[in-house]
């Protein structure tokens, strides 16, 4: 999209730009359906006045606003040319991402079309891909790194992204396994008072990752991959012992492991093997005065070459846009009542 002069100059203290819209691109696909990501862009910009004649689209406002404007339209019309939709979704995210990196948050160097185009895996007629940058950043140090901790809050795609690209090393004949595994908490509580064998009573618990499989590969498969050992899912204790050679593991919820059992897990990794480690470390469950091992992990291995830690923000949330308002409320709270998920430290010292 190119920028080209216009007819009448803007009004002292503005600046105006014009956008001319390749004809191989429907404009609709530009503006959405009913105008629908016009809106969002008008909404986002209420100083900036946009108007749409045919192919050209024209934006007058505040000079910093029209670049970012002019800015958002390059970068969507860059996702547009891979044959990707833009949603209302990826605008929003988009103009959050063109903010940031005015504001000097970031080293500016990814832009939204490089995180929104980034394709990990492709199944059942849909395509896995980060939705925001730190998702693309923590995507990007599992390529490069060893060991990679994905820290956050709930609904930042931390696990399901981790399994995207566990599937996507099997395919790629990059690893010959994946081993999916939980420290079993909750279950381990309830687990002599549920019915059937132990694989029938830790089920529900490890539940999450099946779904993710699901969502991956085809469903028919995921049994006979699980006969043949290709894929294991199991709780945290069976790992104990063992040495896990030319795998991609997967630890999840890992701010319910133990200082102990962490230590224990990351020093199962074997040759061509790959680990990553997910869990939100406001999310405790263990009992009280047992230190989580998530908490710990970040003081002793920050730093450390081969090990990366990402964290993710209530900015990553990609589930409905309330949960990103509900962890930053829960966030204020604590900050102003010494409360850690909204319970008093001294009275009630279950998060540790």
């Amino acid at each position: 999209m190119t920028q080209t002069p216009t007819a009448q100059p803007p009004a002292r203290g503005q600046a105006r730009a014009q956008f001319t819209v390749p004809a191989a691109h429907p404009m609709v696909s530009l503006l959405g359906s009913g105008d629908s990501l016009l809106r969002v862009i008008e909404k986002a910009f209420p100083a900036v006045d946009i108007h749409v004649r045919g192919n050209e689209v024209n934006a007058t406002g505040e000079a910093a606003d029209v670049a970012l404007v002019q800015r958002l339209f390059d970068e969507m019309m860059l996702v547009l040319r891979t044959g990707q939709p833009m949603t209302e979704d990826a605008v929003e995210r988009s103009i959050a991402m063109l903010r940031a990196s005015r504001n000097g948050e970031g080293d500016g160097q990814e832009t939204p079309a490089d995180v929104l185009t980034q394709n990990i895996l492709s199944s059942r007629g849909r395509t896995i891909r980060p939705k925001t940058l730190n998702q693309k950043r923590y995507v990007d140090a599992i390529d490069k790194h060893t060991i990679v901790f994905g820290i956050g809050p709930a609904g930042t795609g931390k696990t399901y992204l981790a399994m995207a690209k566990a599937v996507q090393a099997l395919q790629a004949k990059q690893v010959s396994r994946i081993i999916l595994t939980r420290p079993a908490v909750e279950a381990g509580e309830r687990l002599g008072f549920l019915p059937g064998t132990l694989y029938d009573k830790i089920d529900p618990y490890l539940r999450p990752l099946y779904d993710a499989l699901h969502d991956m590969l085809d469903p028919d498969s995921i049994p006979k991959l699980m006969a043949a050992g290709t894929i294991e899912v199991a709780p945290l204790a069976y790992m104990r012992g063992r040495t896990l050679n030319d795998a991609f593991i997967i630890l999840d919820e890992a701010q319910n492991t133990s200082a102990e059992q962490m230590k224990m897990f990351l020093t199962r990794l074997g040759f061509e093997s790959k680990i990553v480690v997910t869990g939100d470390v406001t999310q405790v469950d263990l009992p009280s005065g047992t230190k989580s091992g998530l908490r710990q992990v970040q003081d002793i291995l920050e730093g450390l070459d081969d090990v990366h830690f990402s964290r993710l923000t209530s900015q990553d949330v990609v589930r409905h846009k309330l949960v990103g308002r509900i962890v930053d409320a829960y966030e204020k709270y604590d900050s102003e009542n010494g409360t850690e998920n909204g319970t008093h430290k001294g009275v009630r010292n279950k998060r540790k």
